[in-house]
C-alpha cells in the first residue's frame, strides 16, 4: 500500500480563499470507488491505497478545480511507496509515538 501526499492549488480563481475547492475535492475523495483512506490536513491532504488507485484519484483529484473555474492548477505530490512491509498512516504515526 502506498501513501501519498497531494496539494492542489487553484490559480486564476479570482479570490484568495480556496476552502470551497478543498470541499469539492473533499466530496470527490468521499465518493471515490477506489479502496482508498485519506486524511485532511491544513496544508494538505493524505491518501493511502493501491498506487494504481491513488493515481486515478489524483487525476481525478486535479481536474475538479478547472471544472469549478479555476484557470491553472498546480498539483504537487509526494509518494511514499515502501513494500518490505504494509505500510498505513496510522502504521507510521504509530511508530512515531512509540518512540516517544
Amino acid at each position: 500500500m502506498a501513501i501519498v501526499e497531494v496539494t492542489i492549488i487553484p490559480i486564476g480563481t479570482g479570490t484568495t480563499s480556496l476552502s470551497s475547492y478543498v470541499a469539492d475535492l473533499v466530496k470527490e475523495l468521499e465518493h471515490a470507488p477506489e479502496a482508498i483512506h485519506y486524511e485532511l490536513t491544513a496544508m494538505s491532504t493524505i491518501i493511502e491505497g493501491s498506487l494504481e488507485d491513488l493515481f486515478t484519484v489524483i487525476r481525478r483529484l486535479h481536474e475538479i478545480p478547472f471544472l469549478n473555474g479555476a484557470a491553472r492548477v498546480s498539483t504537487s505530490i509526494k509518494i511514499d511507496d515502501r513494500r518490505d512491509i504494509t505500510g498505513s498512516i496510522a502504521q507510521k504515526m504509530k511508530s512515531v509515538t512509540d518512540k516517544l
